[in-house]
């Protein structure tokens, strides 16, 4: 019995794998461009697509909009579209603390805040326009970001409550953990 259905079961595997891989073929062949290249789906990006994604913010800052914003500001947009997760002061949750924390990374009990973890203050421009507000994200225009960020700093006491944050003076702050972390020992790759 042992015998019994194996050449019968691998004439089967062989078949439907010769069977899979013409498929292909014939798939990979008609699904080629006029022009013999690609897939022959979609189109090319045009540049203003391409210009809408690309909202990358680095750490020296380049990829911020024109804007700007103050904390006055930024505590007014924070309380109509950031306290129902953050709470009214940045500390109360539900959702991940933004303001305080200073002092307790080396701690048994860190607490990882704005304030007190993030390197880069252009990484707040970058997140919370891709991400937020949760309910909406994407949502908010440059100068709310920016207002927003001017207030989440003058509550981590990073900046005066008059600060103008904007495209000049967001990449100039000095985070409070800037050199908490270890550099990539790595050479940069020249095109990446």
């Amino acid at each position: 019995m042992e015998g019994y259905g194996t050449s019968t079961h691998r004439s089967l595997l062989i078949g439907v794998g010769t069977v899979a891989l013409t498929l292909a073929c014939v798939w990979a062949v008609g699904a080629a461009g006029e022009d013999g290249e690609g897939y022959g789906l979609g189109r090319a990006a045009t540049d203003e697509e391409i210009r809408a994604w690309n909202i990358d913010v680095s750490p020296t800052g380049e990829g911020l909009p024109p804007g700007q914003g103050t904390a006055k500001q930024g505590a007014q947009v924070f309380a109509a579209k950031c306290a129902m997760c953050h709470g009214p002061t940045g500390k109360e949750g539900p959702k991940d603390r933004l303001v305080g924390g200073q002092g307790t990374l080396m701690t048994g009990k860190p607490i990882k805040t704005i304030g007190s973890y993030w390197p880069y203050a252009t990484t707040l421009y970058d997140f919370i326009h891709r991400a937020m507000p949760f309910n909406a994200p994407g949502s908010l225009n440059p100068d709310e970001i920016y207002s927003v960020i001017a207030w989440l700093l003058f509550q981590n006491g990073i900046v005066k409550d008059d600060a103008v944050i904007d495209a000049r003076t967001l990449p100039q702050i000095q985070m409070p953990n800037r050199n908490g972390f270890i550099p990539d020992p790595r050479p940069d790759v020249p095109g990446k």
